[in-house]
């Protein structure tokens, strides 16, 4: 199994942060943002990475991560995404080659987790898998309709809807076969121009290969200013103790 984090994009609900720096290498606590799905891969046992980058400030990864050998990584490469604002499918795309016909685990370089996802990645055989968690704000993200009579099975993701039919959120973490470069392939530009992930997903459901699992502990993902500040409290509890918490919640009073 290798790996594949998606760090592309111009962070644009970031500005002006992001005028100086790629999203996913802004401070989450002590650390870069990107470090969090880097260590996500590495404690499923997943070192060998790919690190798709664009927009301007690309070449900062190589600074920050280096050949991956601080993280735990065995090997590291990038690709380059040429349209920042291709769409998560359009960047995927570039692993094709990496992947060398085997499968591949997915996550959103803005994706800060502590779940251990080994187990799903050990018995994946084929197909896909989308891991979910329950969200309270389920519209800024692609949702699963489930089937009514057997509520494992979905039967649909949707896109940002406006009247959420569940509320369980798609996260950035997938686990796919190499048959996803054949469905990306097939998608097409949606209303915002790009190629969705969404699609792709919904390609596997027709095909009755789409299985989900849940993310068990902390999950988020760090895209906006407010989810940025969550992550950061969240891990800064999480590392700083009882005094950083003290400290948290007599700023958060006043």
């Amino acid at each position: 199994m290798k790996g594949v984090i998606l760090a592309g994009g111009l962070g644009t609900r970031l500005y002006p942060l992001t005028h100086a720096t790629n999203k996913h290498l802004l401070p989450v606590f002590d650390k870069p943002m990107i470090f969090y799905p880097i260590q996500t891969l590495v404690k499923a046992g997943i070192k060998d990475i790919m690190v798709v980058v664009s927009g301007p400030h690309a070449g900062h990864f190589i600074r920050v991560l280096k050949n991956g050998k601080e993280l735990g990584v065995s090997h590291l490469e990038y690709a380059y995404q040429e349209k920042p604002d291709g769409g998560i499918a359009d960047a995927l795309a570039l692993a094709e080659d990496f992947a060398d016909g085997g499968p591949i685990t997915v996550i959103l370089g803005d994706n800060t987790t502590d779940a251990d996802i080994s187990k799903p990645v050990k018995e994946f055989k084929e197909g896909a898998v989308v891991f979910l968690k329950k969200v309270p704000d389920p519209e800024r993200f692609g949702v699963p309709r489930f089937d009514e009579k057997n509520p494992k099975k979905i039967v649909e993701i949707i896109e940002k809807p406006k009247n959420p039919p569940s509320s369980y959120a798609v996260t950035g973490v997938y686990i796919y076969d190499n048959k996803v470069f054949d469905y990306i392939r097939q998608c097409k530009p949606s209303w915002r121009g790009e190629l969705e992930i969404t699609d792709v997903n919904n390609f596997y459901i027709k095909a009755g290969k789409l299985t989900w699992a849940e993310l068990e502990g902390y999950w988020w993902d760090a895209g906006t200013f407010e989810t940025l500040l969550y992550a950061n409290i969240y891990w800064a509890k999480q590392k700083g103790g009882e005094k950083v918490v003290r400290n948290i919640t007599k700023i958060l009073e006043l």
